[in-house]
């Protein structure tokens, strides 16, 4: 009986025992449910998801014409989940799969492709790696075979797209466009307006899997917002030609660079923009926008010390001064003439001549006991801030004022373009407001954002200033411009067909480093044209090497001012004796201009088009000249096939349709399902083609 009660006793005591261990079990699961439990879990789920970001499709550059400057293109990472894939369905499929990939990616044998899809497919990898940064074209057939076509819930097949951003033109206007790189520096319009063209990030879920591989949930994306779209206003045609003219010349004087501007009169917008700078190796290419750096103009500057004197009513065109043979001294200073000898002279001789006595003499006299008025005019024509061009990097002028820490003779310097320093935009600024009959426009470089084809944003003509001068001044002016180019400095652009306005400009330099004595210039010439209802204003400077004995504007400038000029008159305007366009337009394209892959294309077909009897018809009218110069005749109303965009996303099916020459009208979201103009129609550069999107 004892024995028992004390077997009992020992089993109660077990029992409580282990309802009390129970109890503090569950009394710390409810602890750790209750007080740990969100911070435990979210532990334990990031150990296991995380959340990846999508980046939008950045938005593409254009220029005035459709033309595409800048544009991303997919690149894909192309993975198979092979839990996705039945088995009967896989074995069914593998050889002739693995024949296909051998094809189309060529990285392996089909016998190798063999064996690496069906090892990974009997170790049931949910996301193997195909191919990484695969292209455009190579997705589209993949997709297709089988069993890929079956889509990923079935055949398996993932696509991850990614971009890349690429300038269809080459190095085509690189500065002004400029560059996107992630984690990096950006320039030109890239940086300006990356907010329109970033666009919106997107999120999606990952979950980690069996071998530490990452898989998107279904159903957690977040689809990113594309970028908008950027229509500048440069001109394709006007800056190949205007890269090319400069190339030619910076080559010929081996210049330290050069720039060239090209500005439509009326509104201020830039056709085009050429930064050339000689690299470490010789060559030359756009690595800076000299364009917005500070120099001294040297004698492009003397309209604005003629832009002053009428301003303030101080001369007139006809009025003498005395160049004093070449040689004057005020204060400790000698002002030289760069032709000796000049004596009375008008001062439309004298501006014709490039006369530095002259001005400085019709500066510094005139202004010397009222120098405000100097200053005043010179901040009416926006010469002492920046001109607000739509890109980042642009110099503030600066000048040499007269104080009791100065030499009081700066004046005088300043009437023949030193102790001043602006940039080539500012100088093209003032030409152009002349050119404008007074009307002062600001400068810039984008038309409109745009927004699945229809502008959100337009950028207007603004003027700076208005009336600046009267009528009467301007026309004097002109005539002094006008003269330049008829007898003086700049007479080698004299033509029997359009009158040219200008002035040529040569500068020594002396900074970063430079000293007179290294013989380093700035030669440059500015103008516009015609002269009775001038179209572009041009402006041109060269830097020279070192020790340079051929510097002056009219000699190295000149000739880039020209060519321009003359290729804009024969394709963009009539000459005033009323010479029709012709129909038949010559646009040469410089071997050494084609830089872009779409170029080669080209060239290749010209080459193959001479020796094909059947060729197309615009291939025809194509021929290479003795200096291995390409010219294509662009015969107006001229054909081609239409391209077929359909089963297409709508920015390749854009991309594709512009570049053809096409304008598009996309017309809901989505891929291409129908377009209106059939594939293989034949169309005229320009018309209208609208896209049906699903």
């Amino acid at each position: 009986m004892n024995n028992s009660k004390q077997i009992r006793f020992r089993v109660y005591i077990s029992f409580m025992a282990m309802c009390l261990f129970a109890a503090m079990i569950l009394y710390k699961g409810s602890v750790i449910y209750m007080k740990e439990g969100k911070e435990l879990k979210s532990l334990a789920d990031s150990l296991h998801t995380k959340i990846e970001t999508l980046h939008p499709e950045r938005g593409n550059i254009y220029s005035e014409d459709g033309s595409l400057l800048s544009s991303s293109i997919p690149e894909f990472d192309l993975r198979i989940d092979m839990k996705a894939i039945p088995k009967d369905t896989f074995d069914t499929y593998i050889e002739s799969l693995s024949k296909s990939l051998s094809i189309v990616l060529k990285e392996y044998t089909w016998t190798e492709y063999k064996e690496m899809l069906s090892k990974e497919y009997n170790n049931g990898n949910r996301y193997y790696l195909l191919k990484r940064k695969a292209s455009y074209a190579e997705y589209l057939e993949i997709k297709t075979m089988k069993p890929f076509d079956k889509g990923q819930n079935k055949g398996g097949f993932i696509a991850e797209a990614n971009t890349k951003r690429i300038n269809p033109f080459g190095l085509l206007a690189n500065r002004a466009v400029g560059l996107y790189r992630k984690n990096a520096q950006n320039i030109g319009i890239e940086r300006r307006y990356n907010q329109y063209l970033e666009g919106t990030q997107g999120q999606r879920i990952l979950r980690k899997i069996a071998g530490g591989t990452w898989m998107p949930i279904d159903g957690s994306e977040i689809d990113p917002e594309n970028g908008k779209d950027v229509i500048t206003t440069l001109d394709v045609n006007i800056q190949d030609v205007a890269e090319n003219a400069l190339l030619k010349q910076v080559e010929k004087e081996q210049a330290t660079f050069g720039t060239c501007i090209v500005m439509e009169v009326k509104t201020g917008k830039i056709k085009a923009i050429a930064n050339l700078g000689r690299r470490p190796n010789g060559t030359y290419g756009e690595d800076y926008n000299y364009a917005y750096q500070r120099i001294e103009p040297g004698s492009t500057f003397k309209l604005t010390s003629l832009i002053s004197l009428f301003r303030d009513s101080l001369i007139k065109i006809d009025d003498k001064v005395n160049c004093e043979g070449g040689k004057w001294r005020v204060g400790p200073y000698t002002i030289h003439d760069s032709h000796a000898g000049l004596g009375v002279l008008s001062i439309k001789d004298a501006f014709a001549h490039s006369s530095n006595v002259a001005f400085a003499k019709l500066i510094y006299t005139n202004y010397k006991d009222r120098p405000a008025s100097y200053w005043t005019n010179l901040h009416m024509l926006g010469l002492d801030r920046k001109t607000g061009l739509d890109l980042d990097g642009e110099s503030l002028p600066r000048f040499t004022r007269d104080t009791v820490t100065k030499t009081k003779y700066s004046l005088a310097f300043m009437g023949q373009g030193y102790s001043v320093m602006i940039t080539p935009l500012h100088t093209c600024m003032v030409y152009n407001m002349i050119a404008n009959q007074g009307k002062m426009m600001k400068p810039y470089l984008v038309n409109s954002i745009r927004e699945y084809g229809k502008d959100i944003i337009n950028f207007k003509p603004v003027v700076m200033q208005d009336q600046l001068l009267n009528a009467k001044s301007l026309v004097q002016i002109k005539e002094a411009m006008n003269e330049v180019v008829e007898t003086g400095t700049g007479k080698e652009l004299k033509n029997p067909f359009y009158k040219i306005c200008g002035k040529t400009g040569t500068a020594q330099v002396a900074d970063k480093g430079i000293r007179y004595s290294d013989r380093v210039y700035h030669g440059s010439f500015v103008g516009f044209f015609p002269k009775e209802d001038p179209q572009y204003t041009i402006c041109v400077v060269l830097r020279t090497r070192k020790g340079s004995s051929n510097y002056y504007g009219g000699l190295i400038a000149l000739p880039v001012f020209k060519e321009v000029a003359n290729r804009l008159y024969a394709t963009k305007m009539k000459s005033a004796d009323g010479l029709a366009k012709s129909k038949k337009v010559d646009v040469p394209l410089s071997v050494k201009s084609i830089q872009s892959a779409q170029y080669n294309v080209l060239a290749s077909k010209l080459v193959m088009a001479k020796k094909l009897p059947n060729s197309p018809s615009w291939l025809q009218n194509i021929h290479i000249d003795s200096s291995g110069n390409l010219t294509y005749h662009a015969m107006q109303n001229s054909q081609s096939m239409v391209p077929d965009v359909n089963g297409m996303g709508m920015r390749d099916a854009i991309y594709v349709l512009e570049k053809a020459g096409l304008k598009v009208i996309p017309q809901g979201k989505g891929k291409v399902i129908a377009q209106s103009i059939a594939p293989g129609a034949m169309y005229y550069k320009g018309q209208k083609i609208t896209l049906q999107l699903s």
